[in-house]
Formats: C-alpha cells, sequence, structure tokens
C-alpha cells in the first residue's frame, strides 16, 4: 500500500544557510575531511551538490551514443546536515549567523562574528 501523504517540511522545503560558491568540509560519511565549493542547493531535497564529493560508478550498456558501454564516474548530492562552511579567513569550520546592518540582512561567521 502507498501512501501518498508528504509531511509540509517536505513540500516547501527548508530554509539553507549554504549558498552556491561556498567552500565546505564534509563532516560525516565516506567523504569525511573532503574539502569542495558548493555546485547546487537542493532545499526540497535539503541536499548540496559538491565537487569531488560521493562519488559513484555507473555501469551503461552499449547504446547508439555510445556503442561501447562501460563504467563511468558520476556525482551525487550529499545531505546539508552533512557540511559545514569554512571560514574564508582561518579555513576552519564555522558555523553561520546572520545580523542586520542598515536594514539588510547580512550572513555572518560565529567564529569570529564576520560577515561572509
Amino acid at each position: 500500500m502507498v501512501c501518498f501523504v508528504k509531511k509540509a517540511s517536505f513540500i516547501m522545503g527548508s530554509k539553507m544557510k549554504l549558498k552556491k560558491g561556498d567552500t565546505v568540509l564534509i563532516i560525516a560519511g565516506k567523504d569525511r575531511g573532503k574539502t569542495g565549493t558548493i555546485e547546487a542547493v537542493l532545499p526540497l531535497l535539503n541536499r548540496v551538490a559538491v565537487t569531488g564529493v560521493n562519488k559513484y560508478k555507473k555501469h551503461l550498456k552499449p547504446s547508439a551514443k555510445n556503442p561501447s558501454g562501460g563504467v563511468v564516474e558520476l556525482f551525487r548530492a550529499i545531505h546539508a546536515s552533512n557540511v559545514m562552511l569554512l571560514d574564508a579567513d582561518s579555513k576552519k569550520p564555522t558555523r553561520i549567523g546572520y545580523t542586520l546592518e542598515n536594514k539588510d540582512k547580512l550572513r555572518t561567521s560565529r567564529l569570529g562574528q564576520k560577515t561572509l
């Protein structure tokens, strides 16, 4: 039996503090300790695509486009809770906060309260 009821948070997505182009550190999973930049943010799935992280191999059958078939390495998105933003100055992982300055909402590093 299939249930068609979805959670409201999945339908609406969650607010993500991570942005495209941020440098992040992987803090959990098989790629723990690696760093990379965010290529894409998927707020509905609460995932981010990071360069060079979470790669897998896909086996392709021979087709008209690829007559020999073969094995291709691809990358998947990683859950946002498994990454942490790196501070630009100190290169240490930090949390993200927000401050109001002249009616503008600025993203700040919790490590040293610097604007990102």
